[in-house]
């Protein structure tokens, strides 16, 4: 009775089995339907937002342009008063009246310096009949405009043919962009002169600037006079024809400047004075802008103002399409509910028609299942002591493998360390015989007594490292650094006969104790002492300088070599076992160095340095 009720609960969980294909395939037709519908509407929704994000940035714009232009014709307005009233200044006709009369021509100087100070204005001249500046308020300047020649500027032809002008160029001694007014003086019912005033805009530009969004405005040509980005600043909205560019240039109105296109390119054109356009400015990436053109009363310029774009639309285009989302998100979810019931319902009902034989099959087979695992678990039982026994003398050969490993890495440094010394002992032998041929006892016995001292010290360290293997290491005590240096340089002094004069060593002072064993440090000293020379053998120049540095608690050991230095390929790797650079060498050096310094509290480390090598051994330092 269990099994069945465990068999019908089976089936009425069949909702959470996987489907076959005639079962997927409404889901897969549901799947693409609410995809294109969900698609459409993130469209529809993202168009939808996306021109409203735009007609709300064309308002916004236009807004702040008109308020850009309206405080551009107040600034504008302000100065053009004044060539108007000077033009009737009889103080100004009397000067112009009678040339080279310097009382008048200074007193006209003063009063155009004290105009120019109450106005906006930047710079008030007065010019001859032949355009030559006779008096400006910047007289007592170095770039006095006072006899500099105007004679070929617009402003000035244009004032002299119809009684005024304006006219925007760079200065051409100030060398600053600005706009000219000029009037026509007249006196007796003649032509005798013309009055400029000089408007500059470095003000309104740094307002605009302040703002954060790129404002400029542009001539008829299209040329750009006054920008927020001065770098845009004589550039192009559009080509300007070739022939025109000449006439530009020749005529001096900007200067030198190339006249480049601005790097503004129209992306879509929304309305006749609004477009889409990506623009990119001085040390930045390009982004989208919304430009708006609008032109300025009195004068035949045109603003054109520039409104980041992606922030706005981004924004409203991901609000629209959460809200399509989460509109679409309950309807689709329904659907998939009603789909999935009839599912259910029909699944359900096969599944009740098959139960009574499906209780008997199961049951069958539920016995031979238990039979079946009865029989695993004893195999598995047996398997289970096999795999323990096998794992045991895996165990056993791999404490033994690591034994070996051991004893062998001890035996090459053991090697290693009494190679130095054998060698020195071959050579002091050498030398004894040599001695004895030539019947000089005195050099001989100090030979031999050097061979018996080395002897010696190979006992040492063979002691030294037997009581390593049985004991751990030898107890540190106080050792005299100076004698420890002398003596890793009388080792290696036979075998590096000729040039040992490389080592240029700087001894502490008598009594420079550090923590450790005399043989230990000295072992250390010839490793890098060797490493040293060795680099160095074959250079008329080979250097090694040996220096000792007292810190308090730490004495610095530095070996510092003019050799080719270490590769970069072992650099990482320095103190890792058989790493070396050296054909016959064994790379156990400065890894034995290391474990000898460790041990006494210290460590070794490669310095950078600008050629060869230098290495730097830290000892514990011991008051004496």
């Amino acid at each position: 009775m269990h099994i069945r009720w465990m068999l019908i609960a089976s089936h009425k969980s069949s909702t959470n089995r996987a489907l076959p294909f005639h079962g997927w395939l409404p889901w897969l037709v549901f799947a693409v339907a609410a995809s294109f519908v969900l698609a459409v509407l993130m469209i529809a929704s993202g168009y939808y937002a996306r021109q409203s994000a735009f007609d709300s940035l064309i308002d916004q714009g236009h807004t702040d342009a008109s308020l850009k232009t309206a405080l551009l014709q107040a600034v504008l307005e302000r100065p053009r008063a004044l060539p108007l009233l000077l033009a009737e200044d009889q103080q100004l006709i009397a000067a112009l009246t009678s040339p080279g009369n310097q009382p008048l021509l200074q007193a006209l100087d003063g009063k155009l310096e004290r105009l120019v100070t109450n106005s906006s204005a930047s710079v008030l001249y007065l010019t001859g009949p032949d355009g030559v500046a006779v008096a400006s308020s910047n007289w007592r300047e170095p770039l006095s405009f006072v006899g500099n020649d105007y004679s070929f500027r617009d402003y000035f032809r244009q004032a002299v043919l119809a009684g005024t002008a304006e006219h925007f160029a760079l200065g051409n001694v100030s060398k600053r962009p600005g706009l000219y007014i000029s009037r026509r003086v007249e006196g007796d019912g003649r032509f005798i002169g013309v009055v400029v005033v000089k408007m500059e805009f470095d003000r309104l530009e740094r307002d605009w600037s302040e703002s954060g969004r790129p404002t400029f405005v542009t001539d008829q040509d299209g040329v750009v006079l006054i920008t927020s980005v001065p770098s845009w600043r004589f550039s192009t909205v559009d080509k300007i024809a070739p022939e025109r560019i000449a006439s530009i240039k020749q005529s001096l109105q900007y200067g030198d400047a190339p006249l480049t296109r601005l790097p503004i390119r129209t992306l879509e054109a929304i309305a006749t004075d609004a477009s889409i356009v990506r623009a990119v400015f001085p040390g930045q990436s390009g982004a989208e802008y919304l430009k708006l053109s609008v032109p300025i009363a009195t004068t035949p310029w045109r603003l054109q103002y520039l409104l980041p774009t992606e922030a706005t639309v981004t924004s409203a285009t991901r609000e629209a399409r959460l809200l399509a989302f989460a509109f679409f998100t309950p309807f689709a979810g329904l659907a998939g509910f009603l789909l999935r019931r009839r599912q259910v319902l029909a699944m359900r009902i096969a599944d009740e028609k098959i139960v009574r034989e499906e209780l008997e099959r199961r049951v069958a087979a539920r016995t031979e299942d238990l039979s079946q695992a009865r029989d695993r678990l004893q195999a598995e039982i047996a398997d289970h002591r096999a795999t323990e026994t096998r794992l045991q003398v895996v165990q056993q050969e791999l404490v033994q493998a690591n034994r070996l490993a051991i004893l062998g890495q001890v035996a090459a440094g053991v090697a290693h360390e009494i190679n130095q010394p054998v060698a020195t002992i071959r050579a002091y032998a050498d030398n004894a015989r040599t001695f004895l041929s030539r019947k000089q006892q005195k050099a001989a016995d100090e030979n031999l007594g050097e061979i018996a001292a080395l002897t010696e010290r190979i006992g040492t360290i063979t002691e030294e490292l037997k009581a390593f293997g049985r004991k751990g290491r030898t107890p540190a005590g106080a050792v005299d650094l100076r004698s420890a240096i002398e003596g890793a340089v009388i080792l290696l002094r036979s075998r590096f006969a000729g040039h040992i004069e490389a080592l240029k060593i700087s001894l502490p002072p008598p009594g420079f104790m550090v923590k450790g064993t005399r043989v230990r440090i000295e072992q250390v000293l010839i490793n890098l002492f060797q490493n040293a020379l060795e680099a160095l053998e074959g250079r008329p120049d080979a250097r090694v300088e040996v220096t000792v540095e007292d810190r308090g608690d730490l004495a610095i050991i530095r070996v510092s070599d003019n050799g080719p230095g270490i590769d970069s390929d072992i650099r990482d790797s320095l103190f890792s076992p058989f790493n070396t650079s050296k054909e016959k060498g064994l790379g156990l050096g400065l890894v034995i160095s290391k474990d000898i310094v460790s041990d006494y509290g210290g460590r070794i480390e490669l310095e950078e340095s600008e050629c060869g090598a230098t290495f730097a051994v830290y000892l514990c330092r011991i008051e004496s």
